[in-house]
């Protein structure tokens, strides 16, 4: 068989088993079960040395999606509510950057003095960019992916799944724009919301998919304009296509490629979602928000996870958004000159 079929065919049998996987975790009454069923089923089989494929296309095509859905959150009366909260968002970078900072001095301890792979590894967001600058720093980009795979993993599961033991749900709900589907409004904003992709995509702006439908989106309905909502169905397969392509990445080659290191990565990701669950309790009773929202908008997952897992669970959508996405764009800012300020600082120091 062709590769090109061969593939094909891989992609196919691994969305059949998602969709499987999906509508299982549903029965079960598991949280996000069209992102976390897929995703686990896909993981197992991966490790299980099964070989599933997942496609960029879908992958961006769901991401498109959430983007989209998340953007019809914004009205008019939740930007006005987000504006004050302008202070908070400044203080959830900045415990970014210090929880990374603690991350790397962990990771830098097992990976041989490594600063390059242990930096980019630490950094809250933006895999694919973090890989790069390993690369161009000397770092192992085969590591720094690694780790942002298994920290998003256990993020994406351990969250969704402690707010339902905790029985946390529908504690900050915030309606989307408009609750109907209308057939050629939907049309326009899929247009609309596709070339704001393709403007940031031609800019080589960062996560174009959901940037760019994000924030043509949000900009329509920060208008008040309502042209449509978003079908549910859009929705599901968003977070399929997603859970699919986050489980792909965890191969027989993944679990047995520096065991130190992921074991090191996964406590370090534990300690952050732990400490962020303090810290979000404070933040939260300082500027009036649940410490459910606030956890979601600083723990180490990444934007569409969490704004996906705040839709589904009806956790302030508008606001761990907003957090997330400044914090994306302040990591994938700021990373490469704090590097590049950190090793100059040690090689000032004498002996």
């Amino acid at each position: 068989m062709p590769p090109r079929l061969e593939r094909a065919r891989r992609v196919g049998l691994t969305l059949v088993l998602a969709l499987a996987a999906a509508l299982a975790a549903e029965q079960l009454h598991l949280p996000l079960p069209w992102m976390i069923g897929p995703l686990l089923a896909t993981a197992a089989c991966g490790m299980a040395g099964l070989k599933p494929a997942s496609s960029n296309r879908l992958r961006n095509a769901g991401l498109w999606m959430i983007g989209v859905a998340l953007g019809l959150y914004f009205t008019p009366s939740v930007m006005a509510l987000l504006l004050p909260l302008a202070p908070a968002l400044l203080v959830g970078i900045g415990w970014a950057f210090l929880m990374a900072y603690g991350f790397y001095r962990l990771l830098l301890r097992v990976n041989g003095g490594d600063h390059a792979s242990a930096f980019f590894s630490a950094a809250i967001g933006g895999a694919s960019e973090m890989a790069l600058l390993a690369e161009r720093h000397g770092g192992r980009v085969d590591r720094v992916a690694a780790a942002h795979s298994l920290r998003v993993l256990l993020v994406v599961v351990l969250i969704p799944f402690g707010f339902k033991l905790a029985g946390i749900h529908g504690i900050d709900p915030t309606a989307p724009a408009l609750q109907e589907v209308r057939p050629l409004g939907l049309a326009l904003l899929l247009a609309a919301s596709a070339a704001g992709m393709a403007l940031l995509a031609l800019l080589r702006a960062p996560n174009p998919w959901v940037l760019g439908a994000l924030l043509v989106t949000l900009l329509i309905t920060a208008a008040g304009v309502q042209l449509s909502a978003l079908p549910k169905a859009a929705s599901n397969a968003g977070q399929l296509f997603i859970g699919v392509a986050l489980g792909s990445r965890f191969t027989v080659d993944f679990a047995r490629s520096a065991p130190r290191w992921l074991a090191a990565v996964a406590a370090g990701t534990l300690a952050m979602i732990a400490a962020s669950a303090g810290f979000a309790w404070l933040l939260a009773h300082l500027v009036g928000l649940h410490p459910a929202t606030v956890l979601l908008g600083t723990t180490p997952g990444g934007i569409a996870e969490m704004s996906i897992t705040a839709k589904v669970l009806q956790l302030g959508v508008p606001v761990v958004t907003a957090f997330h996405v400044t914090r994306y764009i302040a990591v994938l800012t700021l990373t490469a000159p704090l590097y590049r300020w950190l090793r100059a600082r040690a090689a000032a120091r004498p002996g």
